[in-house]
């Protein structure tokens, strides 16, 4: 469903046009939780829905109401990872691309990893595979 939110879009707006969705569908005393992500709005939006809301129509009396969504906080963390390791990952990427730019470069990368008898993990990971 979709409903036309009016101008100014503040908390009270957005608290009002919500709660008039949840009457309309019947929902406003059958709700358990509401997810939503981070943003410190919706902190003030998921406030005002539970003080326009009976409490006692809610589970635990709306303690639980406002439900972060996991899968935003995930999104976050692995941001936060890609960005520790973002340079590292560039210079495999610019390593890839140099030693497979010609069958030249793959050969003597070959043979550098023969001398240096360094395990080949794809033969490796294939051959466990198939026994």
């Amino acid at each position: 469903m979709f409903a036309y939110v009016p101008c100014p879009h503040t908390k009270e707006t957005i608290v009002k046009v919500l709660l008039e969705c949840l009457v309309d569908f019947n929902l406003d005393e059958k709700i358990s939780t509401v997810t939503v992500d981070n943003c410190t709005t919706n902190n003030g939006i998921v406030k005002g829905l539970l003080e326009k809301l009976d409490p006692a129509m809610l589970i635990l009396d709306g303690k639980f109401l406002h439900m972060r969504c996991c899968a935003h906080i995930l999104n976050l963390i692995v941001k936060d990872g890609l960005d520790v390791i973002g340079v590292a990952i560039e210079k495999v990427r610019d390593a890839v691309a140099f030693w497979t730019t010609t069958s030249k470069r793959v050969e003597k990368f070959e043979d550098a990893y023969r001398y240096f008898k360094i395990v080949d993990i794809l033969r490796l990971v294939e051959v466990r595979s198939l026994s």
